[in-house]
């Protein structure tokens, strides 16, 4: 799927190298990140599905941008060591519909005269600007969350002023608004969201289940590669036939609604409010057989300890770090038959194998999330031995 290689001028003049592997032929790439999986994780008896490739170019569904230069001749990309902006609205990656989307919001840019934040300065008096990030979601329909981050409010009237001219060359807009991030440090997002839309999420239809995003919730940045992810999850709780499910660091629901089915329980958890909001929404919308819930709390808790104890299958999708120890522990205390493990970093799931010493591997695939880079996605199953 794809090409075979990838040629890029910003990669080639070393402007920008987050495509570790752009060198690479796709079909190298895809067959180099299962060795390094197997490698790490492999077992006696655990069987390996084939890999799921991706597009090689044209699959993020997500532009996070950072905005440089000035108001008149802005930058959308990253900031070069000097920290002088990096123009990558031409970046190969992304969706058509971002990849047309970005030159309009650089237009944007320039009639609301929004100036560039000035992240080089050191001395907090001598920074300047309002406009941080562009950041910008398409779904599956083709519609687009646009969301501006801004150092205050600012620029709010300015950005209202021009959402007429706006929504006149970019009808795919459905969701614009205003992060407010008034802090000089790595962190992308601020906890104040202004919607200027009469729409507040952006759908995302997977098969028969659409997810509904809010401005700050996750998703997965390969549709493509997702809806497998979750296809092929779903089809292996059929086989199982679970009558109650557990769904750990749940996010927007994406496991827990695709696993809803008739005489289960499904229970959803994520540490996310926003996620869970949306979650709750796209259960109420979707009118799935059996019974959906989901509650905002940290899934590494102790207190799910009970929750844990009536489950047949957990569904566990950690962050980069993976489960840890504590949450291993009340796994292996728990009695579930089945884990259900999609991990996004298989030295962890390495290490927590290590600690699911009741539990065998029983059946694993690599989903390509993310080409031209090291980095994939693996679901596997495991089994009380």
């Amino acid at each position: 799927m794809g090409l075979a290689v990838l040629d890029c001028a910003h990669f080639a003049a070393g402007e920008c190298r987050s495509c570790a592997w752009l060198g690479q032929a796709y079909d190298a790439q895809l067959a180099g990140k299962e060795a390094a999986a197997r490698a790490l994780v492999d077992r006696p008896g655990l069987a390996w599905l084939p890999p799921v490739p991706s597009p090689a170019a044209g699959f993020r569904n997500k532009a996070k941008m950072v905005v440089g230069g000035t108001a008149e001749r802005p930058t959308l990309g990253i900031l070069g060591p000097d920290g002088a902006g990096v123009d990558l609205r031409d970046c190969a990656l992304h969706l058509p519909g971002i990849a047309a989307a970005l030159p309009v919001l650089a237009d944007l840019v320039r009639r609301a005269d929004l100036t560039p934040y000035d992240v080089a300065s050191a001395e907090p008096v001598s920074r300047r600007g309002e406009l941080k990030h562009v950041l910008v979601t398409e779904s599956p329909a083709g519609e687009l969350m646009v969301r501006l981050v801004v150092r205050s409010t600012a620029v709010e009237a300015r950005v209202r002023k021009h959402l007429p001219w706006l929504r006149e060359l970019l009808p795919a807009i459905r969701v614009l608004t205003l992060n407010v991030q008034p802090e000089h440090r790595a962190v992308i997002e601020g906890d104040r969201e202004i919607v200027l839309t009469d729409a507040d999420t952006l759908p995302m239809r997977l098969g028969d289940v659409t997810l509904h995003l809010r401005p700050r919730s996750f998703f997965q940045t390969n549709t493509v590669v997702a809806a497998a992810l979750y296809a092929e999850a779903a089809a292996w709780a059929t086989e199982l036939a679970p009558r109650r499910v557990v769904d750990l660091y749940c996010g927007v629901g994406g496991f827990a609604l695709h696993l809803a089915g008739p005489g289960r329980r499904v229970t959803g958890i994520e540490i996310s409010a926003d996620a869970i909001a949306s979650a709750e929404r796209s259960r109420a919308e979707a009118g799935l057989p059996g019974a959906t819930d989901f509650a905002v709390g940290d899934a590494t808790a102790p207190e799910h300890a009970a929750l844990l104890a009536e489950a047949d299958l957990v569904v566990v999708n950690p962050p980069r770090r993976g489960l840890g120890t504590a949450l291993a522990r009340r796994l292996e205390e728990s009695g579930a038959e089945h884990v259900l493990y999609s991990s996004c970093n298989p030295t962890t799931l390495a290490r927590d194998l290590g600690e699911l010493a009741s539990y065998r591997p029983v059946r694993a695939r690599l989903l390509d999330m993310f080409p031209q880079t090291p980095h994939a996605e693996v679901l596997m199953l495991l089994s009380r031995s």
